[in-house]
């Protein structure tokens, strides 16, 4: 089999596992996703889900964030770790939304990734979860994952992007990443695969 062919029973094997392929960030509109996913950084889910609503809560736009201080919003996130650096990402992400972008989050990642703290992986994010498009969301599940099922052998994340994209069909990318990290929660973990409980068992390289 070749890494096209991986990819594809990959797709289909997921999705037979895990149907429901959601991000589980819990947000309302484009924005709120931008700034959750900036404060999954080094941090769980889960814990952003404790954080984020009282968060939203004070503040509603860009433009309420924009018109904050990091000080302000360091004290709903202290949790979140590296609060200190997040709160002024956020802040100054706001400030860019709000003068360059009339406080309407980007459709396009070129345009997502010029925003303070926002990278590829936040903008493939925003992009097809928000906005519909192929999106190749490299995170640490992703990596591990393609790189056991020998989709690749790379660590650079904008090359493992671009592979897989290659390798992907474009309306299944979003979702295919979602349940990475679903399967590298449960099964695929970092530490120790479960392979005889694998769905991707039977064909993954790792075991042939």
């Amino acid at each position: 089999m070749d890494k096209k062919q991986i990819a594809l029973m990959a797709v289909d094997a997921l999705k037979a596992e895990y149907p429901d392929a959601i991000c589980s960030l819990v947000y309302t509109d484009p924005l709120q996703l931008l700034i959750a996913t900036r404060l999954a950084a080094q941090c769980t889910d889960a814990r952003v889900n404790i954080v984020t609503p009282a968060l939203f809560e004070r503040f509603k736009t860009a433009q309420d964030f924009a018109d904050s201080t990091p000080e302000e919003v360091a004290e709903y996130i202290k949790s979140c770790g590296l609060y200190k650096t997040k709160s002024k990402d956020i802040v100054a992400m706001a400030k860019m939304l709000c003068e360059d972008f009339d406080g309407i989050v980007p459709d396009n990642i070129d345009d997502l990734i010029k925003l303070p703290g926002i990278g590829r992986k936040t903008a493939n994010l925003v992009c097809g979860d928000i906005f519909g498009k192929p999106a190749v969301v490299v995170d640490t599940h992703c990596i591990r994952i393609t790189k056991r099922l020998g989709l690749h052998n790379l660590k650079d994340q904008k090359k493992i992007e671009f592979a897989l994209r290659d390798l992907l069909p474009p309306k299944e990318s979003n979702d295919f990443c979602h349940r990475l990290v679903l399967h590298g929660r449960a099964v695929c973990t970092a530490r120790n695969a479960k392979c005889e409980s694998c769905c991707m068992d039977g064909f993954c390289p790792k075991n042939i």
